[in-house]
């Protein structure tokens, strides 16, 4: 048995021997809940502020942002959809018509253009004569020159497919060499898109769609050569008719022009007007007037309407021929302008 003694007179205690107990620093215990205390931020570490979403102005802005983004491309076709057949596909910037694999090709513009493309045949009490046009809205409205359709008594359209159709005159714009026909009981057809003119410069790339001596749908390409070139046309329907026969049954299209202060397929006679015209050295031969001028990306940038041709040779269709200066109405021209041709305008 194990015993513990002291002496008398001595301090007792009573825990000799033993480790003491360690004390307990929250001696009192604590609380059963201490409520947590945010820490108070220093001038040098601020609080960072709690993320809010966007509400009111902010939101509203970044979301007509993403619309306005995603709706960019595709205006021009959204609003055709939504207001009718009638409506004109416009760009006024460059839209990308030609799929991106193909871009910047001349097959890829031709592949998707060339359906918008057709040949028109003219019957007249001067003769015969071949030109090309534009198909702008998907019933059958078409752009094409003055001079392809002026004093027709019958008019017929041939499209890239080999469809056959009738067509009546709407408008017609001698002083721009412009007109707007109409096919007959047509639907379905696939429109072009008319782009922007203003931004033109010399150097780029251009295609021309058209049915040159009657070989329809007949592509070259080449480039923008020069830019406001004064082209002074007929406005007398006789005294132009007369000249446009001379070609009846060899391609026709021969309409007098005149450049520089030179005449070509013809005298242009006393009443005559000058347009600014597209130069390019895109081949253009008969029958290729009314047709398509075309930037890369598959936009009308231009309505062919006159090509040069070399002296002695400019009042024979047979041997005519593109020397790489020919014309184009500017598509901007061509836009301001049809309002007044689908109202019936006969100037």
């Amino acid at each position: 048995m194990t015993e513990s003694f002291h002496r008398s007179g001595e301090n007792q205690n009573p825990y000799e021997g033993q480790q003491p107990a360690p004390v307990n620093p929250e001696w009192p215990p604590p609380p059963a809940y201490t409520p947590a205390q945010a820490p108070t931020p220093t001038p040098s570490a601020p609080a960072p502020a709690p993320s809010k979403r966007p509400r009111g102005p902010v939101a509203l802005l970044a979301a007509v942002a993403i619309v306005a983004a995603a709706i960019g491309g595709g205006t021009a076709y959204g609003i055709q959809e939504l207001t009718g057949n009638d409506t004109v596909t416009s760009s006024s910037t460059s839209t990308n018509v030609v799929p991106s694999s193909q871009k910047g090709t001349v097959s890829g513009v031709a592949k998707a253009v060339s359906p918008s493309i057709v040949e028109i045949s003219a019957e007249s009490n001067a003769g015969s004569s071949t030109g090309s046009g534009v198909i702008i809205t998907s019933d059958g409205e078409i752009v094409t020159n003055n001079h392809v359709v002026s004093g027709a008594s019958q008019i017929k359209v041939t499209t890239n497919d080999g469809r056959s159709y009738t067509a009546k005159v709407v408008g017609t714009d001698s002083k721009k060499d412009l007109a707007l026909i109409k096919l007959e009981n047509a639907s379905g057809m696939k429109a072009a898109t008319l782009g922007d003119s203003s931004g033109l410069q010399v150097g780029d790339q251009v295609v021309a769609i058209g049915s040159p001596e009657g070989l329809s749908g007949t592509v070259t390409s080449g480039i923008i050569s020069a830019l406001d070139r004064d082209v002074t046309v007929p406005t007398d329907e006789e005294q132009g008719q007369q000249q446009w026969g001379q070609g009846q049954g060899q391609g026709g299209d021969q309409w007098p022009f005149e450049f520089g202060g030179r005449q070509f397929n013809g005298d242009t006679g006393s009443d005559t007007t000058t347009y600014k015209a597209l130069q390019t050295d895109a081949s253009l031969n008969p029958g290729n007037s009314g047709g398509a001028l075309i930037d890369m990306n598959g936009n009308i940038i231009g309505i062919n309407s006159a090509m040069y041709a070399p002296s002695g040779t400019a009042s024979s269709s047979s041997a005519a021929g593109s020397v790489g200066l020919g014309f184009a109405i500017p598509v901007n021209t061509v836009k301001a302008d049809l309002a007044k041709l689908r109202a019936g305008a006969t100037d």
